[in-house]
């Protein structure tokens, strides 16, 4: 299979957990990067948090269009990642490869497992900054560190921590992982450069349009249901990048 094709394919994939989702994009379009199309972990970061913000923000204007973007808590929840997603990204640079590799497939394991047993509330409860600030600099740590969006985390804890029902967790989800990914670019700008933009060019495109389709996708789709559809193939993808390693 030619690297266009495996770019494209990868993309819509990515596109469909970013729209149907509101994360799970760069959690998938890392390995993806790595193993389906030779970039190094440090590469394959940079070129995820691009593809995720392009995409991400293409996805926010229709769930924002359909009144499912809670703007006070999500801009509240990416405010509060902003210092730590750029201080991630310098220390990622000082982090060996393999370093990068075991600790994204870590994250991702427990992600995966907190999506297993969602609990999400009957109803929406009132926001609590405090707990806003705390969980959005944590996922502002990780998204500068491992090149990752942080929807993944940031939907179970929007659901979780903040209160928010599933649509509208997606919807602002993707509001957080477009902050995220945006001040966690800042800080690898001198790296885009490098990249293979034949392939991370039509990725994106790809991703975008994934995303429209994943969006509608939500609206047939349980939300539950999804979303353990996405944790059984994140802990898949999370074994085999931990195993590659440690071997």
């Amino acid at each position: 299979m030619s690297v266009l094709v495996l770019a494209l394919v990868a993309g819509a994939v990515v596109g469909l957990a970013l729209g149907g989702l509101g994360g799970g994009g760069s959690v998938l379009a890392v390995p993806a990067l790595i193993y389906a199309l030779g970039f190094s972990p440090a590469a394959a970061a940079t070129a995820a948090l691009i593809i995720v913000t392009v995409t991400s923000l293409t996805a926010l204007v229709g769930h924002a269009r359909d009144g499912h973007v809670r703007w006070r808590a999500g801009l509240l929840f990416a405010a509060a990642g902003i210092g730590p997603a750029m201080l991630g990204g310098l220390a990622a640079s000082r982090l060996p490869g393999p370093v990068l590799t075991a600790a994204f497939s870590v994250i991702a394991a427990l992600a995966a497992l907190r999506m297993l047993r969602p609990a999400p509330p009957a109803e929406e409860r009132p926001v609590r900054p405090a707990r806003a600030v705390g969980a959005g600099a944590g996922l502002g740590a990780l998204t500068g560190t491992l090149g990752v969006g942080g929807g993944f985390l940031a939907v179970p804890a929007l659901t979780g921590v903040l209160g928010l029902r599933m649509r509208a967790a997606v919807g602002t989800g993707l509001l957080v992982v477009a902050v995220n990914s945006i001040a966690a670019l800042t800080t690898r700008a001198g790296t885009a450069g490098g990249l293979d933009w034949a392939v991370v060019a039509p990725f994106t495109g790809a991703a975008i349009l994934g995303a429209w389709d994943g969006r509608r996708l939500a609206a047939k789709v349980p939300g539950p249901r999804l979303q353990r559809v996405f944790a059984q193939v994140l802990l898949a993808v999370a074994a085999l990048m931990f195993l590659d390693s440690v071997v």
